[in-house]
């Protein structure tokens, strides 16, 4: 392991952190793999824990002292750079008080087959494009119970930085795969193959209450949960066994889509 102070961020072997698109990270290797930037010193352990392969560090002083049982475990060829704090505040943007990167190598992505063979209780995603709440969603998935994510085409990636930290590195403890052949149909009828109820969340006049007795029947479930505005898309709505919708109170309809999960996933998977 080497440490390297850096003055400044124009120094080229730092354009991984400053200069690469999350595009360009996913393809900036002759690899299937790609890169992914990891932040945050509770996350980079969570994905260390999860054996991610990681290439470089970047820190500020202060972590480099927190993270010293981390940087003294590491192989010769894995360069850490230390920056100063303002530095590292330029590069974020922000007052830095996590002031920890990793570059990692992107994990093997699973199979839909292999996802849903192991599963029982599963979140079904479509269309949320906000990294936050993606992060959130697998945050809650891995505090409330689920087995594994299913993360439609449409969307956002869950290994990019912000989805990373705000996950607090749970999307390396959850299993999860991207959807592929044709979505909707490829994924839903491979959870109906397997014997999953397919729970829609969404405001719908035929939706039953979340507390209904008879959700809590089956020994398969799969939790969808649409957009931040428009929802679940109507293939979706019409490939699931039911539409669930959570009781609220004071006029409210509807929660983020974030909350939602946490809430349903309280419920159901207990």
């Amino acid at each position: 392991m080497a440490t390297l102070r850096m003055s400044t961020l124009a120094d080229k072997r730092l354009e991984v952190y400053t200069k690469l698109t999350n595009h360009q990270l996913r393809s900036a290797w002759e690899c299937e793999h790609g890169i992914m930037i990891v932040e945050s010193q509770i996350a980079i352990r969570v994905a260390l824990e999860a054996r991610m392969r990681p290439l470089s560090f970047l820190l500020s002083e202060q972590r480099l002292q927190a993270m010293a049982d981390v940087v003294d475990s590491l192989d010769d060829d894995v360069p850490v750079f230390v920056l100063p704090p303002d530095q590292m505040e330029r590069l974020c943007g922000f007052r830095v008080t996590r002031g920890a990167l990793c570059a990692m190598e992107r994990p093997r992505p699973l199979s839909v087959d292999q996802l849903l063979d192991e599963a029982r209780r599963l979140v079904v995603v479509e269309g949320v494009t906000d990294t936050s709440n993606i992060g959130a969603i697998f945050r809650n998935a891995a505090a409330l119970g689920a087995d594994g994510v299913l993360v439609a085409p449409t969307c956002a990636d869950p290994l990019v930085r912000r989805a990373i930290r705000v996950s607090m590195g749970n999307v390396f403890r959850v299993p999860w795969c991207r959807a592929d052949g044709a979505w909707p149909t490829h994924a839903m009828n491979a959870l109906s193959e397997r014997g999953f109820l397919r729970l829609a969340l969404a405001l719908a006049s035929d939706a039953v209450s979340l507390d209904d007795p008879s959700l809590r029947e089956a020994s398969k479930v799969a939790l969808c949960f649409g957009s931040e505005g428009a929802g679940l898309t109507q293939a979706v709505l019409d490939a699931c066994d039911k539409k669930v919708i959570i009781p609220m109170a004071h006029g409210v309809d509807s929660l983020n889509v974030a909350a939602s999960s946490a809430v349903a996933m309280w419920e159901l998977f207990r």
